[in-house]
């Protein structure tokens, strides 16, 4: 009784830590290969290789190369992408996103057809496709909500024709996932789930991607539809709608900042939490590897741990494929 009381010396916590063998028996979460999804960009052309000058490693693709890497990403043990688009001309009104014969229709045709075993999720929004930027329908320099909808929900069941395992919506325009649902079914694509970003705030975070998904708003900010970074249970309020519309999996972005948020969701919830380890996460990791302030390999790893700790199911990252080559080392 004594000692069970004293605690130390019978209780030595690093009795479990002294052989690695051990140490991964009793590692209480795990990061799996099956647990990542790989982002790609897709542009028209014909052996095209862009790179995003702000984000190390990530290139702009035409479809032919979109298939190589998705190929040799899933040959690395990748077993999802997240295709995004960008399309030869820009309109008012997104035509290029609901266009059959579209940039991500036509790379999930070929990447289906290459490797059909791959898992093809599709993001569904308008900003790379409208020439204002702005992720919905504009009118008087006002992002219209409603009006949106229609578009959106045409382009998630374009996605589907073209062969989209599934569609993930990250506008944020309010009921976007029952409008999108609503269209799939009565399309036929019951079986189609959807990926809601549930929870995307208005961050500082995005600055690499619309580089590289050519995004930039040409006016004003997104602050109008997406959250504030100062709102949690907010966060709960827009999740609890997107199930209640339909969405099969819910998503928090960005990442690191907003683990709280994930936790939250993980804990209220009783659907699969994704989380998108965003690019301006990505490229701090990167340029702090490029001037060997940091262990590339081991701090990326912490950090997609740190997200499944949190409560996520799935991670949405640009080191994907990284990550899983020095997890098989």
């Amino acid at each position: 009784m004594k000692h069970i009381l004293s605690g130390y010396p019978i209780q030595r916590p690093r009795r479990l830590r002294e052989k690695a063998v051990l140490r991964d028996m009793v590692r209480e979460f795990h990061l799996r290969p099956e647990d990542l999804i790989y982002p790609l960009f897709a542009v028209p052309g014909k052996d095209v290789v862009n790179p995003v000058s702000s984000m190390p490693g990530v290139c702009q693709l035409s479809v032919d190369n979109i298939v190589k890497e998705a190929v040799d990403a899933y040959k690395a043990g990748v077993r999802a992408v997240e295709l995004f688009g960008i399309p030869p001309e820009k309109d008012e009104v997104a035509s290029g996103a609901y266009d059959p014969n579209g940039i991500v229709q036509e790379a999930v045709k070929a990447v289906k057809d290459a490797c059909p075993e791959l898992y093809v999720i599709t993001d569904v929004c308008l900003c790379q496709y409208t020439n204002h930027g702005h992720c919905g329908i504009v009118n008087g320099g006002c992002v219209l909500n409603d009006p949106s909808l229609d578009y959106l929900a045409r382009t998630a069941v374009s996605h589907a024709e073209a062969g989209a395992d599934m569609v993930a919506p990250s506008d944020m325009m309010d009921g976007r996932v029952g409008a999108i649902r609503d269209s799939l079914d009565e399309a036929g694509f019951e079986g189609v789930p959807i990926m809601s970003y549930s929870a995307k705030y208005a961050s500082a975070f995005y600055g690499p991607f619309r580089e590289a998904a050519e995004s930039s708003p040409k006016w004003g900010d997104r602050r109008s539809y997406q959250m504030d970074p100062g709102n949690s249970t907010e966060a709960l309020r827009e999740t609890a709608l997107d199930i209640q519309e339909g969405c099969d999996i819910i998503m928090v972005k960005p990442g690191l900042a907003y683990l709280d948020i994930v936790r939250r969701l993980k804990e209220t919830f009783d659907l699969p939490v994704a989380v998108y380890n965003v690019s301006g996460e990505y490229s701090m990791v990167k340029a702090a590897a490029a001037q060997g302030w940091i262990d590339e390999k081991r701090i990326t790893l912490e950090i997609l741990l740190s997200m499944k700790r949190a409560g996520a199911d799935l991670i949405i990252s640009y080191h994907a494929k990284d990550a899983i080559r020095w997890m098989n080392e």
